[in-house]
Formats: structure tokens, sequence, C-alpha cells
């Protein structure tokens, strides 16, 4: 729940067009099979480029003060450890304030409940993609709460809640967490595409040799996909 200011696009060397997929052989223990693997694989953050984040308006809301002050006497550290699966909620709960003040969790959570949605145009966006068979993954900083976004907007329809930071223990912009996906997946850092909102978690994406796309929205995401060559059904308006 830091606050970040997004600074502008940083223009990224021109990636290559990704085409045909690409047979993979998969070790068993009964034998070696040979299948297609569709790449790229397309790495998604989820606050602010998949979901709307309701900390930067609902929450000061919520708390009745404005977003400066909150910030200002909010745990400088809590949320982080929260995202990295370091603290369970009870425990953010005792410190998610400087000054020890009691939190109303459960309308903390209700109030970050009402205030998840899909980006407008994302969810058509993925349904394109996720009829054009590629494989896709959430690659966010979140924490447990992420079960919550998951039950309101079924977001596992389409991607696989698979690296997040309070199961991998990692956050991004850190070079390890980046290599933790690269490892798990299995396949050239080239071969991936990540999308965030945040320049600096998109900078690390392309430090570490992947594909790195800086979301503004989802018609402009499309048009960058499009340019590398990424497959993309006719989308209704």
């Amino acid at each position: 729940m830091a606050l970040f200011l997004r600074p502008t696009v940083i223009p990224f060397p021109a990636p290559k067009r990704f085409s045909k997929p690409v047979k993979m052989a998969i070790n068993t223990s009964f034998s070696s099979i040979s299948v297609k693997r569709k790449l790229p694989i397309l790495l998604f953050d989820v606050m602010d480029t998949l979901v709307r984040d309701p900390f930067y308006q609902d929450v000061p809301a919520f708390f009745r003060m404005p977003l400066k002050e909150l910030l200002e006497i909010k745990h400088p550290t809590a949320w982080i450890e929260f995202e990295k699966g370091q603290i369970n909620e009870m425990e953010l709960a005792t410190k998610f304030f400087k000054d020890g003040r009691p939190l109303d969790l459960e309308g903390l959570k209700e109030c970050m409940r009402r205030g998840y949605s899909y980006i407008d145009g994302v969810e058509a966006l993925l349904h394109s993609l996720k009829q054009k068979n590629y494989e896709m993954h959430a690659f966010t900083n979140y924490p447990i709460w992420y079960t919550m976004i998951e039950e309101k907007l079924k977001i596992s329809t389409y991607l696989s809640w698979t690296f997040c930071s309070c199961t991998t223990g990692k956050r991004k912009p850190s070079a390890d967490s980046y290599m933790e996906v690269l490892q798990r997946l299995g396949v050239e850092p080239s071969n991936c595409i990540f999308i965030d909102d945040r320049i600096i978690n998109v900078e690390a994406a392309v430090q570490s040799g992947m594909v790195g796309l800086h979301f503004k929205n989802a018609a402009s995401l499309q048009q960058d996909l499009a340019l590398l060559g990424i497959e993309i059904t006719k989308i209704k308006t």
C-alpha cells in the first residue's frame, strides 16, 4: 500500500515478434513426452493493471482522512510484511498504525472487497487471450487477500494465481522475484511478456531479460501486444 509515482514511459528496445508454439520435452518417471507449449507466456501484475486498487480512494475514505495523512500514520513496513507472508492479518491489525491505535480489520476488508473491480476493457482482453490458448499467470505483490479478489472477480477463469508475493516471499522489483518466476516456468526470459502499471517493475523485468510492457489502459495494451505478434480475437465493444 505504499504510494508510488508513475513516471513517463521509458522506451525499451523493440522486442521480437512471437509466432508459432514451441515443442518442449517433459520428462516424467515413465517417459519423455513431446508437447507444444504456446509462447510467449504472459505475466500480469494485478493491482491497477487488471483490478482497480481501492487503497488510493476507498481506504482513505474508510478511515475518514486524506491519503497523505494515512500514509504518514500507517506503519512503514507492516503492509510489505503482510504482502510477503511474514505476518498474518491479525498481526497486521495490531501494527497497521504506527501509534498502535486499533484497526477495524473486518471493516477494512469489506471496504477493499467492495472496491475491487476489473479495469475497463481488461476482462474482455483476458477473455480474448484465453481463447487463443495463451499461458497466463498473475505476478503480483499482494497479501493473502488476493483470495477476496478471486472470490469476487473469478480471475482464475483467465489466468493462474501462480506468483503472489504472499506465497513466494518475494516482491517486485527485486531481481530474485523475477528469477523465481523464470526458474519455475522453465523458459527463456525472452519468452515471457510482463505487464505492469509501475514502470519500476517493468524496468526490472527488462533487466531480467523479459519483454516488458507498461500498462496504461486496456486499449493501449492490446495495441502493444498486437505489435509483438500476439493473437487477439476481435473484442466486442
